[in-house]
C-alpha cells in the first residue's frame, strides 16, 4: 500500500516508517522542515510537505495514499487543550479526503480514554465520552467520521519508551533536574501504562493492515508501573534523592505535569493482543530508564 504517515520524522513516526517499509509498503512521509525532508528522502520515503496549522496541506497528502496513519501532534502541553482541538480539525480534514472510499485512517489517542472509572485498567471496548482528558477530541472527531462512512480506527498510546524518550516521563526528568529531587505524588501508588517504541511501531502496521472500521487498540506492554518506581529509577539515573510530594503541593512542584503526575491510569491490551496477534517483546519501562544515558539528555 501507499501509506501517508503524518509525524513521519517524530519519535513514534520515525520507528513506524521502517516497520512499514520492511513489510513492503510505500511510505509518503509528512514533514514541515527541510531537515525533515532530507531525513525522509535518505530513508527512502516519498516526501510530503505539510503543517498541522494548515489542514489543507495535510489533506493533500491523504489524497495521494491508499491508507493513512496519523501520529503528528503538537506536544506543547502548556497549550494542551488547544492542541487537542487542532488535532480534531486535522482528523476532520483527512476524513473529508477519504469520504466515499474504504481507504483506512488510523488515528492516535491515549489509553486513558478507555477508562470507564479512574483506577480501573482501560480497555479497548470502552469509550468514555465524559473523560476529562482533552485528547478525547481526537476520538470524537474519529467517531464523527465513522458515522459518515469513513474507515477510521484508533491507536491508544501509553508511555511509549526507549532509552532516549519515555512519553510524559521525559518531562519529569527536566523537572527533577530543576527541583533537585525526583518526586512522586502521595504514596506513589498511581500507575502509568507503557509500551516499547518498536513494539508500538509494529502494532501500528498490524492495525493499518487489518483496516477494521471502528476498532480501538491499546499499545500496552505493561499494564501499570507505579510512579514511585518511576521516580526511583529517575533518582538512580540522575543521582538525586527521591521524595514524596503531598497532593496539595503537586501543582507547585510539577507545574503543568501536575494534571498527570497523580493520575492512576493503568491499561489492558488483552483484546489488542488477541485480535492482532501482537506479542510485545521489547524492554520494559524501568529497564529503559535504567539503561538511559542521563548525561546525553538535555538539561
Amino acid at each position: 500500500m501507499r501509506i501517508f504517515l503524518t509525524g513521519a520524522t517524530g519519535f513514534i513516526g520515525s520507528a513506524i516508517l521502517p516497520e512499514l517499509q520492511k513489510a513492503g509498503h510505500h511510505v509518503i512521509g509528512m514533514t514541515r522542515s527541510d531537515a525533515g525532508a532530507k531525513a525522509l528522502d535518505a530513508a527512502g520515503a516519498e516526501v510530503h510537505r505539510g503543517v498541522l496549522e494548515e489542514p489543507e496541506s495535510v489533506r493533500s497528502g491523504v489524497e495521494k495514499a491508499d491508507a493513512v496513519i496519523h501520529t503528528a501532534f503538537d506536544h506543547d502541553f502548556s497549550r494542551f487543550v488547544a492542541n487537542c482541538e487542532k488535532d480534531s480539525r486535522i482528523i476532520h480534514a483527512m476524513g473529508e479526503a477519504l469520504k466515499g472510499s474504504n481507504r483506512p485512517l488510523l488515528i492516535t489517542s491515549g489509553t486513558g480514554i478507555g477508562n470507564a472509572h479512574l483506577g480501573e485498567p482501560a480497555s479497548e471496548d470502552v469509550f468514555n465520552i465524559e473523560h476529562p482528558n482533552p485528547r478525547i477530541a481526537s476520538e470524537l472527531a474519529g467517531n464523527a467520521l465513522l458515522d459518515q462512512g469513513v474507515n477510521v480506527s484508533v491507536m491508544r498510546l501509553p508511555q511509549v519508551h526507549d532509552t532516549f524518550k519515555q512519553g510524559l516521563i521525559s518531562p519529569l526528568i527536566e523537572i527533577a533536574r530543576e527541583k533537585g529531587v525526583s518526586a512522586y505524588v502521595g504514596e506513589g501508588r498511581n500507575r502509568f501504562p507503557a509500551g516499547h517504541l518498536l513494539d508500538v511501531a509494529l502494532l501500528y502496521r498490524l492495525a493499518i493492515e487489518r483496516a477494521e472500521p471502528g476498532a480501538r487498540y491499546n499499545a500496552v506492554a505493561e499494564e501499570g508501573i507505579t510512579t514511585r518506581e518511576i521516580a526511583e529509577a529517575l533518582g538512580r539515573g540522575l543521582k538525586l534523592p527521591v521524595v514524596s510530594v503531598a497532593p496539595e503541593k503537586a501543582a507547585e512542584h510539577f507545574g503543568w505535569m501536575a494534571m498527570f503526575a497523580g493520575l492512576d491510569f493503568p491499561a489492558s491490551s488483552e483484546k489488542t493482543r488477541r485480535v492482532l496477534g501482537w506479542n510485545p517483546t521489547g524492554p520494559g519501562l524501568i529497564a529503559d530508564l535504567d539503561a538511559m544515558d542521563y548525561g546525553s539528555v538535555a538539561a
